[in-house]
């Protein structure tokens, strides 16, 4: 009799504790992203921007990324192979950003370590095996 059952049910697909990790650490960046966004926001219609152009443009560029933080969520959930790129892309970005809040006149270097350390955890997730292996399988 021939073999009827699909290889994912045969292996339980349990997630690895690296993946849930992953999760949480991509999930509290776009709760902090959306926190930012609100903040942008509010502070666009309360008080009076220097450049409103330039506010409205921050704002959007806000929101992107904060959906785009959301849609990496929800792939990492899922295990979809397309999220790696996207998660690694934008903790490269936070890395520069964190760089940046390490130098300069305006430098604050507690903003800059709250930016790096899940920047660095992140890419060591998304890069470690067993989150590869999960995700590695296409859609």
């Amino acid at each position: 009799m021939p073999d009827t059952i699909p290889d994912d049910q045969v292996v339980p697909r349990g997630r690895p504790a690296a993946l849930l990790v992953l999760i949480v650490v991509v999930g509290l960046e776009f709760l902090a992203m959306a926190a930012v966004t609100v903040f942008l926001l509010v502070e666009l219609l309360t008080a009076p921007a220097a450049s409103v152009a330039s506010a409205i443009a921050l704002l959007v560029l806000a929101v992107l990324a904060t959906l785009w933080l959301g849609a990496m969520v929800v792939g990492l959930r899922r295990g979809r192979a397309w999220v790696r790129s996207g998660v690694v892309v934008w903790q490269v970005l936070q890395g520069a950003l964190a760089i940046g809040a390490f130098q300069g006149v305006f430098r604050v270097p507690a903003v800059g370590w709250a930016l790096l350390v899940p920047a660095l955890l992140a890419i060591t997730l998304v890069l470690s095996r067993s989150v590869t292996a999960v995700l590695a399988r296409r859609d």
